[in-house]
Parts: structure tokens; C-alpha cells; sequence
């Protein structure tokens, strides 16, 4: 219903445009001077586009509140975070292991997450200064926000770069899963922001301060999205060195001074916290925790071109069942085929537009190309546009080239979609219709769409039922209602929290449970734990289970009852 609702608004401002071009122009005058003046000082927009973020998705704690984590990544997340709050970067093997055993977790060497490091340090901050590693996301949110409109404002006048941050803030600070999860997402747009807002400052004034921050954003996409940041990190290098050995490039020494020795001796340093960081927790400094997980759970590869891995032995039949027949091995068999092929990219491309795009932004962009003058070439458009343009494409191309797809994947190139749709308002705001300002009408109403539809989204509250789990949304939060409301394991471990004593939860799944829905997820240092949850392998090595923790008052949860019963676990 969203979805028809931001369609209607798009094509009423549309018409309106047409028909009213002038309606409310003294209005949003008055609000472009006053967001001008904010504008002509960087520093101070940036702030601004940084708290607005903050305060947007803190006004909205009353019906959003802060979420439990429901998917095997929060999960994974959420144990970093709560490793690097207690001082450690893994945690020893638990002798009971295999009854805690779970999705993108290792154990051995250490019990830590497979994930790279720097969504869980932004939760972990959260957590130790604020008590909640929600309060991390939040401020990953407001990094976000204000990273990309210092980007933007290295690309666009500042007026557009304001006004680009704020929609950012709307669209991915409000009701999207990464103000809602802890997915992560916003972190490594932060890394994607830096290098390309860094890149037209270097070439403008080769600044040590920015190569600083280039460093710092190569850092950032490292250790939250290696991959994806790789990608999208490598056009940026490119220009990079095109222009130190182009027709104006800067003398070589200033190069060496202000550009290449700060970056690369922030790199050297990130290089070797990195591998410090892995041999701690998988025991070699040059073999990332993801690699050791994929190597003993996984048979689907990451990308189209590599070949399945040996079946490994399973422990559980839910874990078995996730890697081998009813998620990753038949996505990676999908593409066999050209058929597969095709349809894998037509629902990357469909989920990332339906994420970051939708009607109001897409809209731009058609009406730009439409109005271009007749007969404009490739070389006739602005060189910054085009390298944007490229950057984007070549990112995507990246992203295509993976098994598996989400929005968060290709986060690092964020800051390249909003500038590109920046850059198409801009465009189009200068188009006239039969000496008509219809272009500057339209382009004023889409910031007011943006936040008519945050209203109309928080104006319906936990009963608006027009959001699934699947495709992701930018007003999607993860739960079948559409907010994300407390889910049934949630429930379970806050009753639990309340009780006295300490408990162990044993988990039986029946033969239908899906794997996406997995409750066994425990805290860093499982012993001390209030409530400890585990996985029912059978009476006997249940009872191996209570042995160990004979000093626990033992239930039994079944997940996939109406609705899910604690009882007391008995063991025949």
C-alpha cells in the first residue's frame, strides 16, 4: 500500500507542477533562503544533516522503539559488540560448544562472530557509553547522514548538498532496516562517502587532512564490507592516479608529502591492527574469521565463478538444512543457468531499486534524460558526472557478480546513488514547459513528499500492515506487521530476566522450522549469562548439557507452537 500511496503522491506533484507551476513559490522561497544561509557554511550543514538524522529516528523511539534482533546476522553482530565491551576480540571455545553451535559464529579456534570488526565496534560504543547497542546504530546513522552530505558538498553547490543529506536522513535514518536492525549498512556508506568526498578535495588542494580522511574511509570499508568496498574503492584509485600522472598533476613531492605518505601510513597501521586482530581470533594473521566460517559450514561459494566447497559434517539439522537445501545451495544453483542467470540479476536490480530509489527518485532521473539537450554525447556531459556515473555502474557490475544479494552489500556506493539523483533534480529543476517553471515545481515538492511519507508512515503505527519482509524497503523495519514488534524469543528472554536465579533454555525445532528463524544465540561470555539457550540434541546429551550447568533452573522452548511454550524440561 506504501508503495501505490508514494506512487500517487509522485504523479499528483507531477500534475500539479503542470497545472500550478507557481503554487507555493513564495513559500519555499522563504525555506531556500533560510536552508541557503545554512548551506554557506559547510561545517554547520554538515552538523545539521547529522543531528537531524539523530533527532528523526529518536522522535520516532515511541512507536519504533529500540529493536530486538531477530536474524542471524544481528545475532552475530550483537556477540562483537559484546565481545569488544568486555575488553576482548574473541572469547575462548566454551567446553559445551556444540550445543550453542549456530549461524555465523565460529568456534574454533575462538568463540567470536565471522563478521569483520567495525559494525560491531559502533555497537559495542553504543553499548559501553550508553548501555544499548542500539544507541551505536543510532550514531552510525547520524555519521551517515553527515558523511554524505560532506561528500555531496565536494561534487555539488552546497544548497544541493543540504538538501541531498536531508533526504538521506528521511529515506535511511526513518523507518529503513538499517535504522531498525543491527544489520549494519550505514557504517560502510560511511566508509563509501569519505573516499568519494575526499577524491575533488585532494585534486583541488592535496590537503593532508583529506588524504587522512581517505585513509580513514579505505579503513572503515576494510573492516565492514571488504569486498563491496574494494569495488567500489578502486575508481577512486584510479582517478586518483590518472591525475597525479595527467597534464596537471601536482608536483611530486607535494604527492609524496600531503597524499601518499599519510594515507598509505594510516593504511600500514589499519594493515596491521587488522592482522593483529585476525590472529587473535583465528589464530593466523592472514586468514579472516569469514574465511574459517565459510570453510566449515559452507558448500555455495560467495561468487558466480568459484566452484562448490566438500559437504562438510553437520552437527545440526537445521544448520544443514540452511547451507544445503532450503537457502544458500539452491540461490547458487539458480544461476546455472542463462535463466537463473537473468532472473538473479532482474531481483538484484529490482531489490536495490525498490531500496534506494522507488517512485520519488526514480522519477528524476527519467525526466532528466528526457530533458537533455537533442543530440548531447557521452563527452559532452560534465566530467564529474560521468566519473559518478561510471563509479556507480562499476560498483554494480561488482555486485552482480556475488551468490548471495541484500541492499547492505553495495552500501559503500550509497553516496554515488543520492549524488547521481542530486545531480538529475538539479537538471531537471531548470526545465520549463511552454515558458513555464514546471521542473523547478516538481523538484520543490519532492523533499515535502519525502517527508509526507515518514508522517504517514508514523501516523499509522504498529497497525499499518503494508510491509513485508522481503523485498527490503526504505520504510521497511522486519516484522510481518511491518514494525518491528517484539518477537516471540524477545518475549521469552525478558520474562526470563525478571525470574530469579539463572536458566538454560533447550530449544527443540520441529522437522519444518525454518532455519531463518534460529533462537539459539547466546552473549559473549556464555558461563556468566543470565539465560543461556541451546540447542535439544537428545536425552542424553541433554543431560551431558544440565550436567554442566547443574546450577540452572532447565526449560524447554518449542518455537514453532501457538504461541511458543516454556516449560520446564523434562527429561523423558
Amino acid at each position: 500500500m506504501m508503495f501505490w500511496i508514494e506512487i500517487g503522491l509522485v504523479f499528483a506533484a507531477l500534475a500539479m507542477a503542470f497545472a500550478f507551476p507557481y503554487l507555493g513559490s513564495r513559500w519555499f522561497e522563504v525555506v531556500e533562503r533560510a536552508l541557503g544561509k545554512v548551506a554557506e557554511r559547510p561545517r554547520l550543514a554538515v552538523m545539521v544533516v547529522g543531528l537531524t538524522a539523530l533527532a528523526a529516528r529518536a522522535a520516532l523511539l515511541p512507536i519504533l522503539p529500540v529493536p530486538d534482533p531477530e536474524r542471524h546476522d544481528e545475532f552475530s553482530y550483537l556477540l562483537a559488540a559484546d565481545t569488544f565491551a568486555h575488553g576482548r576480540l574473541a572469547n575462548p571455545t566454551h567446553p559445551m560448544w556444540i550445543h550453542f553451535e549456530t549461524f555465523h559464529v565460529q568456534w574454533h579456534p575462538t568463540y567470536a562472530t565471522m563478521y569483520p570488526p567495525a559494525q560491531g565496534l559502533i555497537l559495542a560504543l553504543g553499548q559501553v557509553v550508553l548501555g544499548h547497542p542500539f544507541w551505536g546504530v543510532l550514531l552510525s546513522l547520524g555519521l551517515m547522514c553527515a558523511t554524505i552530505c560532506w561528500m555531496l558538498q565536494g561534487w555539488l553547490p552546497t544548497r544541493w548538498a543540504l538538501l541531498g543529506g536531508l533526504l538521506v536522513a528521511v529515506r535511511l535514518a526513518t523507518f529503513s532496516f538499517w535504522a531498525n536492525s543491527y544489520f549494519g549498512g550505514a557504517v560502510a556508506a560511511t566508509g563509501g562517502a569519505l573516499i568519494y568526498g575526499a577524491l575533488p578535495r585532494l585534486k583541488h588542494s592535496l590537503r593532508a587532512a583529506d588524504a587522512l580522511l581517505l585513509g580513514l574511509g579505505l579503513a572503515i570499508l576494510a573492516n565492514s564490507r571488504p569486498y563491496e568496498g574494494l569495488i567500489f574503492s578502486l575508481p577512486v584509485g584510479a582517478a586518483l592516479l590518472a591525475w597525479m600522472l595527467g597534464k596537471n598533476r601536482p608536483a611530486f613531492r607535494d604527492s609524496l608529502r600531503r597524499l601518499i605518505l599519510p594515507t598509505g601510513l594510516l593504511l600500514v597501521i589499519v594493515t596491521v591492527l587488522m592482522g593483529y586482530y585476525f590472529c587473535r581470533v583465528t589464530g593466523s594473521p592472514w586468514r579472516m574469521p569469514q574465511l574459517i566460517n565459510r570453510q566449515t559450514y559452507a558448500v555455495a561459494p560467495y561468487f558466480l565463478w568459484q566452484p562448490l566447497r566438500p559437504i562438510p559434517t553437520y552437527h545440526h539439522a537445521l544448520m544443514k538444512s540452511f547451507y544445503l537445501t532450503s537457502y544458500e545451495l539452491p540461490i547458487w544453483a539458480l544461476y546455472r543457468s542463462p535463466l537463473g542467470l537473468l532472473a538473479g540479476m532482474y531481483v538484484k536490480a529490482f531489490q536495490l531499486w525498490y531500496f534506494y530509489l522507488l517512485p520519488l527518485l526514480t522519477l528524476p532521473l527519467v525526466m532528466a534524460i528526457a530533458v537533455l539537450p537533442h543530440g548531447l554525447s557521452w563527452r559532452r556531459i560534465n566530467p564529474g558526472t560521468r566519473f559518478l556515473l561510471m563509479a556507480m555502474v562499476f560498483g554494480l557490475a561488482g555486485y552482480a557478480l556475488e551468490v548471495f544479494m541484500s541492499p547492505t552489500y553495495p552500501s559503500p556506493g550509497t553516496c554515488l546513488v543520492f549524488a547521481v539523483v542530486l545531480i538529475a533534480m538539479r537538471s531537471v529543476r531548470g526545465w520549463k514547459w511552454r515558458q513555464k517553471p514546471v521542473g523547478l515545481s516538481f523538484v520543490r515538492a519532492i523533499p515535502l513528499i519525502a517527508g509526507a511519507l515518514v508522517v504517514l508512515c508514523a501516523g499509522w503505527g504498529p497497525s499499518f500492515q503494508a510491509r513485508v519482509h522481503w523485498p527490503d524497503i526504505w520504510y521497511y523495519s522486519n516484522a510481518p506487521g511491518g514494525y518491528r514488534l517484539m518477537s516471540d524469543r524477545a518475549r521469552m528472554l525478558e520474562k526470563l530476566q525478571r525470574e530469579p536465579g539463572r536458566h538454560l533454555v533447550i530449544v527443540r525445532y520441529s522437522a519444518s522450522h525454518s532455519p531463518h528463524l534460529e533462537w539459539v544465540f547466546n552473549r559473549a561470555d556464555i558461563d556468566s549469562s543470565k539465560v543461556i539457550w541451546a540447542r535439544d540434541m537428545g536425552r542424553e546429551q541433554n543431560a551431558e548439557l544440565i550436567r554442566y550447568f547443574h546450577d540452572r533452573r532447565i526449560w524447554l522452548a518449542e518455537p514453532d507452537l501457538t504461541p511458543p511454550p516454556l516449560l520446564p524440561y523434562r527429561a523423558e
